[in-house]
């Protein structure tokens, strides 16, 4: 039914601030925007700006500026490490360079960690979102194993889940 990922959008605070930091920075496209006063799908009143980068694959990252809207919250229940967005990279020359570029404009990166499946860096916005640069590390028959494995391992964290047994360990110190 699907086909392949369109777009995915989120808040930013400063549209500008946001295009100069996925241009110059991370290397996108800028590649449309749409300035509307109305929402186009429930045509109620919000001021907005909707900006678009594209994609190798042809897909887009897209941002809103909500000119009316009262400054985003960040969620106190959900760690800064759980909602991100991953954008993959050709290769490791590519991701350490990556790596460099942003910390040449004085943005904390964390990493390179490796995952197994895949390396990555992590960094945040102009906006606050977390944001992963990661390189596919996969051996060849990976892909299928882990579709295999994937009801397990979920039917074993249900099990878990239901017995109690993932309360809240005490912080880190």
């Amino acid at each position: 039914m699907f086909q392949r990922l369109h777009h995915v959008a989120y808040r930013c605070l400063n549209a500008a601030e946001t295009v100069d930091f996925y241009t110059n920075v991370i290397g996108l496209k800028f590649a449309h925007a749409v300035a509307q006063d109305r929402v186009p799908s429930t045509q109620a009143y919000s001021p907005h700006l909707h900006i678009f980068f594209e994609l190798h694959d042809g897909s887009y990252l897209a941002f809103f500026e909500l000119a009316a809207a009262a400054a985003p919250q960040r969620d106190p229940n959900t760690p800064d490490w759980v909602q991100h967005l991953a954008l993959e990279v050709a290769d490791e020359a590519t991701l350490l360079a990556g790596k460099q570029r942003l910390q040449a404009h004085g943005i904390e990166v964390v990493g390179p960690t490796d995952h197994g499946f895949c390396q990555s860096i992590y960094f945040f916005d102009p906006s606050g979102h977390r944001m992963e640069m990661t390189i596919r590390t996969e051996q060849p028959d990976a892909l299928d194993r882990y579709a295999a494995e994937a009801p397990a391992v979920l039917a074993r964290w249900e099990q878990r889940r239901r017995a109690g047994a993932l309360a809240a360990q005490p912080a880190d110190t």
